[in-house]
């Protein structure tokens, strides 16, 4: 299989390219900046491109089987993300290419309260800009659920940091995944175990899943 990963070198980005070329599979790297690239091994594939550019995009991901979007915008630029979405359907809407995009946990209903994450009393107030813009990346995909696009949302747990991979984790829908402690949370290792899963043995379609231990 052949996969080009947008936002290669963040967190998740880079742990799904690691977990690509794990599997034997062909990578293609994509960042604004190729040059943070350059330390990758040899066998990737490296591209520089603008993510909300629907043009290039086509261009990038010509003869890949799979697309996965791993982007995430700075602080004060959270608006990209809708952007990116938007850009990714226009881009991949003639190619045939199926797209995993890694969103985020703001959309995922608490279970018990019948209310998603975002719309907590404890919410943290520093983390609503960049979780409200995935929550509207989010609502750019379910309006595409009739478009020619095979997309598929992921959204991680609450927490969601570098840790090791173990291989395990649950799968859920759109409840926030815990613990019996109440603990929400994935490394972000294990979340590119679950994407690549996900990538060699699709399950969903045009629909968000989750991940979580």
């Amino acid at each position: 299989m052949h996969i080009t990963v947008f936002g290669a070198t963040g967190g998740v980005g880079s742990r799904v390219v690691d977990e690509v070329l794990r599997r034997g599979h062909a990578v293609r790297a994509v960042a604004r900046n190729p040059e943070r690239l350059r330390e990758l091994p040899d066998a990737v594939e490296v591209r520089g491109g603008d993510a909300t550019d629907a043009a290039q995009i086509a261009d990038i991901v010509a003869g890949s089987d799979l697309v996965i979007s791993a982007t995430r915008p700075v602080v004060g630029a959270e608006h990209q993300l809708a952007e990116v979405a938007a850009a990714l359907l226009v881009g991949l809407a003639h190619s045939g290419i199926r797209l995993l995009v890694v969103g985020g946990a703001g959309s995922l209903i608490v279970p018990g309260t019948g209310k998603i994450l975002t719309e907590q009393p404890d919410f943290p107030a520093e983390l609503l800009p960049i979780a409200d813009a995935c929550n509207r990346q989010f609502e750019v995909f379910r309006a595409a659920q009739d478009g020619p696009v095979n997309w598929t949302y992921v959204s991680p747990p609450a927490l969601l940091e570098p840790g090791v991979r173990t291989g395990d984790y649950r799968l859920g829908t759109d409840e926030l995944l815990a613990d019996a402690d109440g603990n929400s949370a994935i490394s972000m290792e294990d979340l590119a175990v679950a994407l690549v899963d996900e990538a060699e043995r699709p399950k969903h379609h045009r629909t968000r899943f989750t991940a979580g231990y």
